[in-house]
């Protein structure tokens, strides 16, 4: 696993002497169907003879219902405080940019 992760920055506050910034997790998500959350749930919850009756009887009730595309992921969000000498010193990052923080140096 990779000690390096790269982060959008999501806001910025400039305080004058010190600059605060607010960096949230910069994944690529999946998007992931109701249906499909639900029959893992389900599936999840009961053993191999009882799923082997109620899953295809869930599954046509589930095909009538509109598939909703839901993405699921919980981000890291981190907030750093800095000088702003610091900030300026790492080429003024905007919103929207992207940053990498090396956990190793943390």
């Amino acid at each position: 696993m990779s000690d390096i992760i790269g982060y959008k920055i999501q806001q910025i506050i400039d305080n004058g002497p010190y600059v605060q910034i607010t960096l949230t997790e910069d994944v690529q998500l999946e998007p992931i169907s109701q249906k499909q959350l639900v029959m893992e749930s389900v599936s999840k919850k009961l053993d191999q003879e009882t799923k082997q009756q109620v899953m295809p009887l869930l599954e046509a009730i589930l095909q009538s219902q509109p598939t909703i595309k839901i993405k699921n992921y919980q981000h890291t969000s981190i907030a750093i405080t800095m000088p702003k000498n610091r900030y300026d010193k790492m080429g003024r990052p905007q919103v929207g940019e992207k940053l990498q923080v090396d956990l190793k140096k943390i």
